[in-house]
């Protein structure tokens, strides 16, 4: 029979250490002796209706069913080295909230973290509002609909990952990824996909300067642009963009849009491309 802990509040440190199968609900952790790790080491939890203010709350937790709870700005770096968690109807406002994880679900949360989503496996992302600086830094085998995001540097050296039906202003993204498709989106922000490897974007707007420089086998396929300018310098490209790229750089591959404003070919590089404008 699973243990319930219920309508308490308490800021011990190490408050419910180790606790497996049980229920925590309508508790609030939080208080002046600002004690650590309150359900550090646990598993099999479902934890609902639960307020967290105080510091790395749920280390090392296998099986957590976490919803309908808050987490402050002063609970940092709460979920770290975690195993099979489902996090749903949450708001989180801890910094580096999400690290070194396996398994994990997320859906219909707020999220304002810095360094959200380092070094994870196997993350399910679904109707997410997220803001942070460095989102999902070495991340891998990632699903994701619905994510609607804010950030400054995202996706940096992820692997393996599917994303769908979401909106990413970024400052860059997806610097060093591999085996990265993005389909149905709007990337917007500047320098996206540099040094990236097999990145695929199907019917995407992108949005942004110096976009998919030092790419290898790079695709997109009925892709819009805008303000797309000093595009795939020195990459290896299979592009079909519906209406005009600015200006290309040293591209090497096949790139075929309605309308191309500059083709750009220094003396330090000469690649063979074949290019095509429907327009002209």
């Amino acid at each position: 029979m699973e243990k319930r802990y219920s309508d308490i509040r308490t800021d011990e440190e190490r408050a419910l250490y180790g606790v497996k199968d049980c229920i925590v609900e309508n508790c609030e952790f939080s208080g002046e002796a600002d004690g650590e790790s309150a359900l550090k080491e646990t598993r099999n939890l479902k934890v609902s209706k639960c307020r967290f203010l105080l510091r790395y709350p749920l280390w090392h937790t296998t099986d957590l069913d976490l919803k309908d709870s808050y987490m402050a700005e002063t609970c940092r770096a709460p979920l770290w080295y975690g195993k099979s968690l489902v996090l749903k109807n949450c708001d989180i406002f801890g910094t580096k909230a999400l690290r070194e994880c396996d398994g994990v679900t997320l859906g219909k949360l707020k999220i304002t973290s810095d360094e959200f989503g380092w070094k994870c496996k196997s993350l399910n992302v679904y109707d997410i509002d997220l803001t942070s600086a460095y989102p999902f830094f070495m991340s891998e085998k990632m699903y994701v609909e619905k994510l609607k995001m804010k950030a400054k540097y995202s996706f940096q050296y992820v692997k393996d990952a599917f994303i769908s039906d979401s909106y990413l202003d970024t400052k860059d993204a997806f610097w060093h990824s591999e085996n990265v498709t993005v389909k149905d989106s709007v990337i917007k922000g500047e320098y996206l996909g540099w040094y990236s490897k097999n990145l695929t974007l199907i019917n995407c707007k992108i949005i942004g300067t110096q976009p998919l420089c030092y790419a290898k086998n790079l695709k997109m396929i009925d892709c819009e642009t805008e303000n797309f300018d000093l595009a795939f310098e020195r990459s290896d490209v299979d592009v079909i963009v519906k209406g005009r790229i600015d200006s290309v750089k040293n591209p090497s591959g096949r790139i075929v849009a309605d309308e191309i404003g500059e083709v750009i070919e220094d003396e330090y590089y000469k690649g063979n491309c074949s290019i095509e404008t429907r327009k002209s």
